[in-house]
């Protein structure tokens, strides 16, 4: 740790004694995050991501135990299906006002109130007496889950180099996606006990919640290098006597509720005004919402089709974890891509095996959408969800990439309004997913959302190649090219007066 001495804000020089001393790590301070021990690292990320693949597993288990639960509380399927839409509700809303209290408190203590929380959650489900107080703990289990998808990237941030991220961000971005077909794996073979059920389900959701808050107690640190630097300014004050110790963070301080303002309006200001950003947004949303239908589906058309029990039915949202991993070995391939055209096309390289997931994902739609009958085995609809799957997952990977390399600066609210747009469209396709299906059927409905998915696939293909011109029209681009060149204007300078 160093420490540097700045003018304060009243006009003063180093040499005046109020100036502050301000605390800094230096480069090889083993108390900065970002040189803790490779081993250490792991023991946070795989941590860290052991949330994002609970709240994962989360979403789709519920679904398992609708059968029971509607005969268990006398409810309609419908008002069950609200407690499945309400859970990304939580995730889409919750993270505008939450996000920001990592900046104030640090990310250590928001993990320990949302695992905790979040066990409390499933417990509440377990014992509700009615479907009401399922829907309402339901949407507190998103809110508090949605820690899970937004406090984690950030984490591994913090603890690695830009360069190292690549395989700690696969790692959050399979726990997010994959883990939701691992969830009903086992809550079919919980479901098919007659004296267990889907209680039984939140039962066993609330045990692994609170086994896991235990790991993050003994296993997580605090992560965020601002924080640290606070405290350790705090402490030297404190020991030294001596009010001039700051850290960085203290001097430019925000007030909770203008950080809360931002984190709220800027990530819709963004989805709204931001082409790139509302483009992307609407298609992984509506790729999402199709996502939450699907998982609504897959144990109906199943058993109406082919007549499985309701282990196999579980059984079969393997298919969701196979291609989210078969999607993150394509990842590997399009990190190749992306080193090979950067310099050429920029962030838009990022995009090229988003031009194939374009064509994957209406085909595994109609795959599925026309191999769901009696006459074809049951392994073609699951080979066309899986090709949807790896179409999803390489998209998802690539709206998070593509927007931080965008937006820079503000990319944390670029990626805050898409996931609010995703979580919202989760939210609210499942709400008509029955009538869908029954109107429709399930061939007909899944062509629908095939056709959907056709119309957007130009949305990559026109980003890839008119991209930089569009954000070059954007207000927020010229911002951030204005920032860049201000940060590199003082290193120019050395340069020349060398």
């Amino acid at each position: 740790m160093s420490l540097v001495g700045t003018p304060s804000t009243q006009p003063s020089t180093l040499h005046e004694p109020d100036a502050p001393l301000l605390v800094e790590f230096e480069d090889a301070d083993p108390r900065n995050p970002i040189n803790f021990s490779s081993a250490k690292k792991w023991v946070i990320t795989i941590t860290a991501c052991g949330f994002t693949g609970i709240t994962g597993a989360a979403i789709s288990s519920y679904n398992l135990g609708v059968p029971t639960m509607v005969e268990d509380l006398h409810c309609s399927n419908f008002a069950a299906t609200v407690g499945l839409s309400l859970y990304p509700l939580g995730f889409g809303i919750v993270p505008l006002f939450t996000s920001s209290l990592s900046e104030e408190f640090g990310r250590f203590p928001i993990y320990i109130v949302s695992t905790f929380s979040f066990m409390l959650m499933h417990v509440m489900t377990a014992l509700a007496p009615n479907i009401q107080t399922v829907i309402v703990a339901r949407f507190l289990s998103g809110s508090f889950g949605s820690t899970g998808a937004t406090l984690v990237g950030g984490t591994i941030a913090d603890i690695w180099k830009p360069d190292e991220r690549g395989f700690p961000m696969a790692l959050f971005a399979i726990a997010a996606i994959g883990a939701s077909g691992l969830g009903p794996l086992f809550a079919g073979w919980i479901e098919s006990n007659n004296h267990l059920g889907w209680r039984w389900i939140q039962w066993i959701s609330a045990i692994v919640s609170g086994v896991y808050a235990v790991f993050v107690l003994l296993l997580l640190t605090e992560t965020r290098a601002d924080i640290i630097l606070t405290r350790l300014a705090r402490k030297m004050r404190q020991t030294k006597q001596d009010s001039r110790y700051r850290a960085r963070a203290e001097i430019d301080k925000h007030s909770v509720f203008t950080l809360i303002k931002i984190s709220s309006t800027r990530p819709i200001k963004l989805l709204l005004t931001e082409p790139t950003v509302m483009s992307f947004s609407l298609w992984i949303g509506f790729i999402w919402g199709v996502l939450f239908c699907f998982i609504d589906s897959i144990n109906g058309e199943m058993g109406s089709i082919y007549h499985f029990t309701i282990v196999e039915e579980g059984s079969t949202y393997i298919c969701i974890t196979i291609g989210s991993i078969l999607g993150w070995f394509a990842n590997m391939y399009q990190e190749v891509l992306y080193k090979k055209y950067v310099i050429k096309k920029g962030p838009e390289a990022r995009l090229c095996l988003a031009l194939v997931a374009a064509v994957l994902l209406p085909s595994g739609m109609l795959i599925y959408a026309w191999t769901a009958t009696s006459s074809i085995r049951w392994i073609a609809p699951l080979t066309g969800l899986t090709v949807f799957m790896v179409g999803t997952f390489i998209i998802y990977q690539a709206v998070f990439v593509y927007l931080a390399d965008c937006y820079g600066p503000y990319a944390s609210s670029a990626l805050a309004g898409q996931s609010m747009c995703r979580n919202l469209l989760g939210a609210v396709f499942p709400l008509f997913t029955q009538q869908m299906y029954n109107n429709l059927t399930y061939k007909w409905a899944n062509t629908l959302f095939a056709l959907i998915s056709v119309a957007m696939i130009p949305i990559p293909f026109i980003l890839f190649v008119y991209g930089a011109a569009i954000r070059k029209r954007s207000q927020v681009s010229r911002k951030i090219l204005a920032l860049q060149q201000e940060k590199l204007a003082p290193e120019s300078k050395q340069a020349n007066e060398a």
